[in-house]
Order: structure tokens, then sequence, then C-alpha cells
């Protein structure tokens, strides 16, 4: 079960945030379900994610913790104005406001790609909020403006509208030019940020938003604000995916309280490609935190 809660973000754009887990029930043991007095964790998708794309992970920490999964701006179910600010600020500003207005804190922060950085950047920011951080497939270097002009091409060579789901999944996991190899999860991945219009499916997202979103970030690298980070921090790659070993270990070198996890058979969507090898990789690490 998924129970949406509404929360106003920066420059008040409303996100949608969703809760996994029964909430307890009068007169229960309130460590039962998603109850208010359970350790909070705040799961961030990354760029053109959706907070749905965690409801494995989610639904499986709902047994012990509040697990929260924020649509971000821009994403799902969230706000997508068209003159809104698509900054590395108005997203961290926005996690910040959702861990406020939701009494999730001090929480795990628990992000992928995009949603990594926004979270390592809200760590620094407000080490009052977070208690602990999972960062997952996440690069701390720049990416380079180069790859901006990639992205806006990959954009345009998308064949939108997408006849029907099954055309969805066949072209990104089969068909796209960055697929090396047949990839199942990422065109389920995909599809499930896809809704029907009346000319056939289209990403929830607007492109153009994404690329704004990213070129705020790609450029820069983000070693000191991972410097800033003062609570217990997990790194994790998939051993395919976009995080290479060298520097993901260099991440861990660099964090104050820095783990490192890594994850076989997996590519950048690691939470997605080896659910429960990603599970087995991040357990141990949540379960030291809820130690005294």
């Amino acid at each position: 079960m998924a129970r949406r809660i509404d929360v106003t973000g920066a420059d008040g754009v409303r996100l949608a945030a969703w809760e996994f887990g029964d909430p307890a029930k009068t007169g229960t043991d309130p460590a039962e379900g998603a109850a208010q007095g359970a350790p909070g964790v705040l799961l961030l998708h990354g760029l053109m994610g959706r907070a749905s794309h965690w409801a494995p992970t989610a639904r499986w920490l709902s047994e012990r913790h509040r697990a929260v999964a924020l649509d971000q701006r821009g994403h799902g179910r969230s706000d997508k104005p068209s003159q809104a600010a698509f900054t590395r600020d108005a997203y961290v500003d926005d996690a910040e406001a959702a861990l406020e207005q939701l009494g999730l804190g001090p929480a795990v922060l628990i992000g992928h790609a995009m949603g990594a950085l926004t979270a390592w950047q809200l760590a620094a920011k407000r080490p009052d909020l977070v208690r602990g951080l999972i960062i997952c497939d996440m690069r701390a270097s720049a990416l380079g403006g180069a790859s901006q002009h990639e992205w806006a091409e990959w954009f345009k060579a998308w064949p939108v509208p997408f006849a029907t789901l099954a055309d969805v999944r066949k072209w990104f996991g089969e068909d796209d030019p960055w697929v090396e190899r047949p990839n199942p999860a990422r065109g389920e991945f995909y599809a499930e940020v896809m809704a029907e219009a009346p000319d056939g499916w289209r990403p929830v997202f607007d492109p153009e938003q994404m690329l704004r979103s990213r070129e705020t970030w790609v450029s820069d690298a983000h070693w000191d604000e991972l410097a800033q980070v003062r609570c217990p921090a997990l790194v994790v790659r998939g051993l395919d995916g976009e995080l290479g070993r060298a520097e993901a270990q260099e991440m861990v070198r660099v964090l104050p309280h820095g783990r490192y996890a890594e994850v076989a058979d997996a590519g950048h969507l690691v939470h997605y490609d080896q659910p429960e090898a990603w599970r087995a990789a991040i357990e141990p690490f949540l379960d030291a935190l809820s130690r005294p």
C-alpha cells in the first residue's frame, strides 16, 4: 500500500510524497506498520525517475521504518511548473521541506543518481536532519558539459509517442542506442515513467526540464559537500554502472564515516536490476544504524 501525502516544496511547488506500509491501528503497538514513531527513511529517485521505482525497497523497509519516497519536482505526480527553478538548491530545499513537514528527521536518506547527490548535499547542509546516508551509483566528479549535448540528442532520438507500453519496454530495453545488451529491467523502468496520451504513450516529465535540472550539476564536482557529510554513509555501485570502483572508493575515503558496497550483475539502476542483492548490500548498514 502507498499513501500519498502532499508536501509544499521550495517556491510553493506541490510535491507528492508516498508513504509505504500500513499505518498503525488505534490501540496497537506503534512499532507495527509505518508508525509515526518508527525511524524515518526518505527515498530520492534519480533524474527521470519517480517514487514508485522505490516501491520494492520501501515495502521491506516499512517493516521497521517509516519509509517515504518523494516524487521530486518535475517528476511523477509532483508539480511541473514551466517557470519553476530546477537548480541544485531547489531540489535540496524540497527534500529538506519534505523531512520537516513529514516529521521524518533525523532520517536515513537513500538516493539514486541525482537523488543521491541531493541526499548528500542535504546531509552536508542540515546534519541535524540526517542520521545516515546511502549513495547509489552517483559520481562526485564533474561529468562535463559535453554530456549535456549527448543527453539532448538522446531525448530527440526517442520515438515518441510510443504506440504501446510493450513498445516502450522494447525500445529502452533493446533498441535504444545507449543499450549495450538487452536489459528488461531498464525497459520496465522507463515503462513506469510513461503515461497514456490521446496519440500514444509519452513520458510524464518534460525532457527540457530534465535537461535544465541536469545542467546545474554536470559541470561541477561535488567532493567538498561530500567531505562535509558527518553521518555514517554507504556508497553502493553496480559493477556495470556509471560509478567506477576507483571513484567510489575515493568517495568512501573522502566521507568522514564512509563505507563501500557493490552489487554484481547490476548496471546503473542497481536497486531495480538486482533488488535482492541491493537489499543484501544495504541492510547490514541500516541494521548498524539502528543499534545503540
